[in-house]
């Protein structure tokens, strides 16, 4: 598998891909599962796909986009990514080999991050158990932190790869109950 990522451009055919993409596909564990046109061309022109703090990239595996990606908080040193697979895509083992080259593509191109982050919902243990085995490791679980498209809300978990554990390829624990009463 040979994972890439294509930066997306602002233009009228990358709204179009962009709109075909989110409202082909389900994501059920986003606070949004499911786009309606209006709502994806309204995610596009807010520049949630290219701006000053966003970069938008689709993921490539060899010929065939399988997803996307957007990297947010590029102005700071710990980024955070929004991470979305195709239907198609999903359920194949794929996810640990797209989230390693993203480690690679971001600790590679932008030398200031210290520290990459994401975040996912409790009961979406597919991509917690993806985390783990990319090599991020969980250090936050906040509760009732995510609402859910039903109106009720879930934790959110989040995971993060510190540079110096991805290039030494292990991970710096810590204590989760330092402090007691």
């Amino acid at each position: 598998m040979a994972i890439s990522f294509l930066p997306m451009a602002e233009s009228g055919d990358e709204t179009r891909a962009l709109v075909q993409f989110l409202t082909s596909n389900r994501f059920p564990f986003h606070v949004m599962p499911a786009h309606s046109e209006e709502s994806a061309r309204k995610l596009v022109e807010e520049g949630r796909f290219w701006s000053g703090d966003s970069i938008g990239f689709w993921i490539e595996n060899g010929p065939e986009r399988i997803g996307l990606v957007v990297l947010d908080d590029l102005e700071e040193d710990t980024p955070m990514f929004d991470l979305r697979l195709a239907e198609d895509f999903r359920g194949r083992g794929m996810g640990v080999q797209v989230l390693k080259a993203l480690c690679a593509m971001v600790f590679d191109q932008f030398p200031e991050i210290v520290r990459f982050e994401g975040q996912t919902r409790e009961d979406n243990i597919a991509m917690r158990r993806t985390f783990l085995r990319a090599g991020f490791l969980k250090e936050a679980h906040y509760r009732l932190g995510w609402p859910t498209a039903d109106g009720t809300r879930v934790a959110s978990v989040a995971y993060a790869i510190l540079r110096q554990d991805w290039e030494n390829q292990e991970i710096t624990p810590f204590e989760w109950e330092d402090v007691f009463v």
